[in-house]
């Protein structure tokens, strides 16, 4: 995919296409849904009810693993110096924007939803728990090593963005929302000429891609059995923190997919948002997908044929009563539709589609965090229905919301496309990098 040809446009063409705001009536709506969702989770926290803590929870990890899943992913497009998505990848970069307050809401769960989110809360010290997992799971460990390893991670991914959005500001001319102004004005403090902020900004990021990469995958398998995997507390699967971010990251794909067709429609730059690079987003879902299904059918087979009870128990609970019809609709959602209905060029590149396969993998994803967590929780669930209703609905709404909400927010308040990397004639240079001191061209490997 790198070595697409790229459409090479005039700056003036760029700007022009980027000038126009997301509509308001979006943004009050998502800010409508963020309002009212949050409200029905304040009054379930007045009214202390466990099950809006509960719900909080699933759609953080939902919506938290798509969010950074994204940045991560936009990083990838420097690791492999990508031109193919130069036109498209700052409509990803918007989803950074939701991972500050991802990591305010963790910590709203941490120190005041702790006895309602993690099951084990009050087991450290009583002698219930061996003694590796009383250690892991003391409290001053649990907090410094979440909070540490989200903290770092929301550091280094806003940081990544801020770097790449710095060139567009600084070769754009003020425009924008209006909350972003005091933003911009220090992106362009010592903003240098074109070709020097183009190696130094290149050689910077391939930096913070390649730690951002480390992180990303040790740090999601920490916050993955912190926040999922120990809420059964007797399970445990090595591949588990892979399943969770890769979930994260195959949704990430499939609202990119979206999102890239309605700003091609809205902004009206059909020549410089193509067909080309639906398919490449097409063929990125699907084999994300696939790669989502083999890690699923990978961990359960091992679990199956080592049928150890620490470990089929997790499998036994969710595919029986009332959570086995959630699980199965899960695994539908999540790969066999997409998986076989993306098999084309056509489905791939075909807008409706693209939306409905775009549309089962959201819903299977939040359907999987939710039977990650709640079968946990509440155990055997033959008797009844299984607890899915208002509080899922309105956090649902609320996470929603404030996701659509911040990512509108950002992508008002800066460039919308990478007009730098699109329109500089020292855009292909970063193939050959320099020295961003001497200007000198750097060996094969920076």
């Amino acid at each position: 995919m790198s070595g697409h040809e790229t459409p090479a446009p005039s700056r003036e063409r760029v700007l022009a296409a980027m000038d126009k705001p997301i509509p308001p009536r979006i943004k009050q709506a998502f800010l409508a849904m963020f309002i009212a969702g949050f409200a029905v989770f304040a009054y379930g926290v007045i009214r202390g009810n466990g099950r809006a803590w509960q719900a909080f929870h699933v759609n953080w990890l939902f919506f938290t693993t798509i969010a950074s899943a994204g940045v991560m992913f936009v990083a990838t497009q420097r690791i492999t110096t990508a031109r193919w998505s130069r036109s498209i990848i700052r409509i990803m970069e918007g989803y950074v924007a939701f991972l500050p307050f991802a990591f305010v809401c963790l910590m709203l769960m941490i120190f005041a939803g702790n006895q309602y989110v993690y099951s084990w809360w009050e087991l450290p010290g009583t002698g219930e728990l061996a003694h590796e997992k009383n250690l892991y799971f003391g409290h001053a460990f649990f907090w410094g090593r979440s909070i540490g390893v989200m903290g770092l991670l929301v550091i280094l991914q806003v940081w990544y963005v801020w770097t790449s959005v710095r060139l567009d500001v600084g070769v754009s001319p003020e425009g924008g929302a209006s909350w972003a102004a005091g933003i911009r004005a220090a992106m362009r403090r010592g903003f240098r000429e074109e070709r020097r902020e183009l190696h130094s900004t290149h050689s910077l990021q391939g930096k913070l891609a390649v730690f951002m990469a480390l992180l990303f995958g040790f740090g999601w398998c920490v916050l993955a059995w912190d926040q999922s995997m120990s809420l059964d507390y007797h399970f445990f699967s090595t591949m588990y923190g892979w399943l969770e971010f890769m979930g994260g990251w195959l949704v990430s794909a499939r609202i990119f997919s979206g999102l890239v067709r309605w700003f091609n429609q809205h902004l009206g730059a059909p020549d410089l948002i193509t067909t080309k690079q639906y398919h490449d987003i097409g063929r990125l879902c699907f084999a994300f997908t696939a790669f989502w299904g083999y890690l699923s059918f990978s961990q359960y087979l091992v679990i199956w044929y080592g049928n150890m009870p620490e470990e089929t128990h997790f499998f036994t609970l969710r595919l029986t009563g009332a959570w086995k019809p959630i699980t199965l609709a899960a695994v539908v959602l999540t790969f066999v539709l997409p998986f076989f209905g993306l098999l084309s060029v056509k489905a791939k590149t075909w807008a409706p589609t693209m939306m409905f396969f775009a549309a089962c993998s959201f819903v299977g994803l939040w359907l999987v965090r939710y039977t990650e967590v709640y079968p946990s929780i509440y155990g055997p669930s033959d008797a009844g229905a299984a607890p899915l209703g208002k509080w899922e609905l309105a956090l649902f709404v609320g996470f929603l919301g404030a996701f659509g909400w911040f990512y509108a927010q950002f992508m008002d308040g800066f460039p919308k496309m990478r007009v730098f990397l699109m329109t500089s004639p020292y855009r292909d240079e970063v193939q050959v990098p320099c020295d961003p001191v001497t200007m000198e061209p750097l060996p094969a490997h920076e």
